[in-house]
């Protein structure tokens, strides 16, 4: 929808993608506070830059040394001098670290230049300090500034705000105040935090600005509803969230702070800092995910607290970003009732600092009693829907079977050939990216842009190319979605692959991928001629993946032959027990050739590790929209057959009920399914 503001300037607010997040396009990829960022490469980047060769930390530090470059060691990155900054350059009180201006991060080899804010890949790096590449002899960067228009609007918008307490009315300001929870919340750390509120679209404003403080970079438009007894928020980013890397409250970090507490709302930072007195720090999409590129602004903290939320959900984040800013300085908030939001604590009267020294470290070397366990336990019990996961909002009766996405789990998903098993499965991934469920799809049967060409249909639930008009529209609000394609096509090594897996789970915090199929993967193993033995190891790897790094995978296998009149079974699936045993779900797309009309494609729950509900529910597919979820709409009600005398006579209509003749050639003649008229009953 549009909000149009008094000026004449209108604000553009697209429907939520990612849960409570809403977004716009605009500025360049790679973006993270500070002022106008500089790059040495001007051209785009594919969404999932799939590194040629993967640098190691160790690579890396021995290519410092052989080079002559002095380095620290950091948590997360290595502090090394900068090669953009000259030589005589003011050192610090200290007269150590002055220099050390350039972090490189141990995982991507993605190096961060604080002074001069260069920044580029470890290709750029060594390109840099070998003197060869665009400009590196010489030390010239090249500017990448963000879009006119995004400029223009983010100052518009600024200047349109004003602070909660000069707006002119006192009852605006109260109820606003109330609105966002915001009574406890004094003036002064409403104005330390340079917190404005825009009228026109009654929205708090959170600014991106420099560490410094001076220049602005974007903005986030927090709006509140109300819907029945409660009130739900909506977040507007400009540049749109993919690339807003603001850690709000970063002007406010002194360099002598040694404890930093990361919300997951600006609210929270609000009412921390303001009981606490301690450095907060909001992260820029919340529970969703942590950038790597903002990871060298956290490498001066020895502790870090994390208070995300107060659901499941924020305490699985807790733990997932815990692992990529190091555990053994990390400590979680876990939610309760008596540990609700930071802001939810404050305006109960809690003691926020009591809170915090509750906080649970993240890193323990093993556990060996139920003593560790009985929290996570009880979080469990206490939160029992969202313990079962995300649920879908097209397949309603695949929430009733599996209940919900789970993280760390693998899901096996097989069928005949030809019936419809990529469709199916995007939109099934799609379902859940639509709801923030960070997503890498692998697909090595088709190519990406034919893939993509189906997600989207399946996403504007109808053929775009018949309407080409809002192509434009569409494709701004997909490319908001959390959804990565990795560039593989074809035979692939399942080594390759899972290398790719756990750079896309770093630095774009992936919780699902689908690979579809595996049978790509087992060309290239030599472990043995023997076909079985490679799928039991590719198998046992994504298995192992997913348990390691907290992430779902969904994995496409192709079944044995089987006669067309036959239904899969477990059994079924291409190669040993070993797929089946080591999968938590196990899903068949059932499309029973001989039989026509509806009901004759099913979807198979066969195996359900987390309460072992199983089951069946029919599949219609919609060709316009290429979706399984949204049934077709029906032309006709009476259908006509020929019975065995060659009379035309008409089946009963859906709502009347009738003897179907038994003569009748229909589907009735073949074996019964729970899905198909059963030829004893009435039919509808």
């Amino acid at each position: 929808m549009w909000v149009l503001l008094r000026g004449g300037y209108p604000l553009r607010i697209l429907l939520p993608l990612r849960g409570e997040w809403m977004g716009r396009r605009g500025l360049p990829r790679s973006l993270v506070p500070g002022s106008p960022r500089r790059r040495y490469r001007k051209e785009a980047l594919p969404a999932l830059e799939v590194p040629v060769l993967p640098v190691t930390a160790t690579e890396i530090r021995q290519y410092l040394r052989a080079h002559g470059i002095s380095f620290q060691d950091g948590h997360s990155c290595l502090r090394a001098p900068s090669p953009f900054v000259k030589a005589l350059q003011p050192k610090d009180q200290t007269g150590a670290t002055a220099s050390f201006s350039l972090f490189i991060d141990k995982t991507t080899g993605r190096f961060l230049c604080m002074t001069s804010l260069a920044e580029g890949s470890w290709e750029d790096f060594q390109a840099s300090v070998e003197g060869r590449g665009d400009g590196a002899r010489e030390g010239v960067l090249l500017g990448e500034a963000p879009e006119a228009e995004d400029s223009e609007e983010v100052q518009r918008i600024w200047d349109r705000a004003i602070p909660l307490w000069e707006l002119p009315e006192p009852e605006e300001a109260q109820l606003a105040r109330v609105m966002f929870g915001l009574t406890k919340v004094t003036d002064d750390t409403l104005r330390r935090f340079s917190v404005r509120y825009l009228r026109p679209a009654r929205s708090l404003v959170f600014p991106w600005l420099s560490p410094g403080g001076l220049g602005l970079r974007g903005l986030k438009l927090l709006s509140a509803e109300v819907q029945g007894d409660e009130v739900h928020y909506k977040e507007t980013t400009i540049p749109r969230p993919g690339v807003y890397h603001n850690l709000f409250g970063l002007p406010l970090i002194s360099r002598r702070d040694v404890e930093v507490v990361l919300t997951g709302r600006e609210l929270d930072s609000l009412a921390l800092n303001q009981s606490t007195g301690l450095p907060t720090l909001a992260l820029p999409r919340g529970t969703a995910c942590l950038p790597p590129a903002l990871l060298p602004y956290l490498e001066q903290f020895r502790r870090i607290v994390l208070w995300l939320g107060d659901d499941l959900r924020s305490w699985e984040a807790a733990k997932l970003f815990a692992r990529k800013l190091n555990p053994k300085r990390c400590s979680l908030v876990r939610p309760g009732d008596q540990q609700p939001r930071a802001l939810e604590a404050l305006n109960q009267g809690l003691n926020l600092s009591r809170i915090l020294r509750t906080a649970l470290p993240a890193w323990h070397k093993s556990i060996v009693s139920f003593r560790q366990l009985r929290e996570e336990v009880l979080g469990e019990l206490s939160n029992v829907e969202q313990a079962a996961g995300i649920r879908w909002n097209r397949f309603p009766d695949l929430n009733r079977l599996l209940k919900g996405h789970r993280k760390g789990e693998l899901t096996v998903f097989t069928g005949p050939t030809g019936s419809g098993k990529t469709t199916f499965i995007s939109e099934y991934a799609l379902d859940l990216c639509t709801q923030g469920v960070n997503t890498l799809w692998g697909s090595f049967e088709i190519s990406n842009v034919r893939l993509a060409r189906v997600m989207l249909t399946q996403f504007a639930v109808g053929r775009l190319e018949e309407q080409l008009d809002k192509y434009d529209e569409w494709a701004d609000r997909f490319e908001d979605l959390p959804l990565y394609f990795m560039t593989f096509h074809g035979q692939q090594s399942i080594r390759t692959v899972i290398d790719t897996m756990q750079h896309a789970v770093y630095v774009y915090d992936i919780c699902h991928v689908v690979i579809d199929n595996l049978q790509f993967m087992m060309g290239h193993e030599q472990l043995s001629t023997d076909r079985i033995a490679a799928q039991d190891y590719i198998v046992g790897a994504f298995r192992k993946f997913a348990t390691d790094n907290s992430c779902h995978v969904t994995l496409v296998i192709h079944p044995r032959k089987e006669d067309d009149d036959k239904e899969l079974q477990t059994a079924s699936i291409f190669g040993s027990a070993k797929a089946s045993q080591e999968a938590d779900n196990v899903l068949i797309l059932q499309d029973r050739k001989l039989v026509t009309g509806p009901g004759k494609r099913y979807l198979q729950v066969s195996k359900n590790r987390f309460d072992g509900d199983v089951g069946v529910f029919p599949l219609e597919f919609n060709k316009s929209s290429l979706t399984f979820s949204i049934p077709p709409k029906s032309k006709a009600r009476l259908k006509k057959v020929k019975d065995d005398n060659g009379l035309v006579t008409k089946k009963p209509s859906s709502g009347k009920k009738g003897a179907v003749p038994q003569n009748s050639k229909t589907c009735l003649g073949q074996a019964h399914h729970p899905y198909q008229p059963d030829p004893s009953k009435p039919s509808r």
